[in-house]
């Protein structure tokens, strides 16, 4: 199933929306090229103040498509690693805050891409994971990184090697994410939290809220 990407401006707020149609978003590398150009453009665009990153309710992001990982040469596999180690960077570096509004599976590279976000709310089903790990297989996007300076280096090293899938709750007592809420929730959440920011929080609420968790 192909995947795609809709922007859309809520006042000074960009919604990013991941989709696809078995309700499973993948980071092809043409998703990935576009996340990446749109990301490279917030931080110039007066416009937009804060970006709140969301999937369906099925899934945040299902990672990449392994079909598509699959069929590429050497060569094509080294430029898709460096395209989305590209992306997770702009968006950790990025002049305005990044939420991820995280519901259903968060997994794979859609796990490094919530992980490069400066926040982080997660619908009470929300499940997260490199299982990837049960493979043998090591996130190329940065996820080896940020998930030792997220949880400390025991956790990430459980998640990453086993490929076990943790809840949302046990992803807040980690500190992974910043609150649970109910899968109905997420988006609004998300957005209220971007709306404090555009609209000036006060300043040891911020503090607190951009903190790692």
């Amino acid at each position: 199933m192909d995947s795609s990407v809709r922007f859309e401006l809520l006042d000074s707020i960009l919604l990013i929306h991941l989709e696809s149609p078995d309700q499973f978003p993948r980071l092809t590398r043409a998703v990935l090229r576009q996340l990446l150009a749109r990301m490279e453009k917030v931080s110039t665009e007066a416009s937009v103040r804060a970006v709140v990153i969301t999937g369906t309710p099925q899934a945040f992001c299902a990672g990449a498509d392994l079909e598509e990982v699959s069929a590429l040469s050497p060569v094509e596999a080294l430029r898709f690693s460096a395209l989305g180690q590209s992306l997770m960077r702009a968006i950790e570096s990025a002049s305005k805050r990044v939420i991820a509004a995280i519901g259903g599976h968060c997994l794979g590279g859609g796990f490094d891409l919530a992980m490069a976000c400066h926040l982080r709310i997660a619908s009470s089903d929300a499940r997260f994971g490199h299982p990837g790990g049960s493979l043998g297989v090591i996130t190329g996007w940065g996820g080896t990184a940020r998930l030792p300076r997220l949880v400390g280096k025991a956790r990430a090293r459980e998640l990453l090697t086993t490929g076990r899938i943790i809840t949302a709750e046990e992803a807040h007592a980690w500190r992974l994410v910043h609150c649970v809420v109910p899968p109905e929730a997420v988006l609004a959440t998300a957005t209220d939290y971007a709306r404090s920011i555009v609209q000036g929080a006060p300043k040891n609420l911020l503090e607190e809220l951009l903190q790692d968790p």
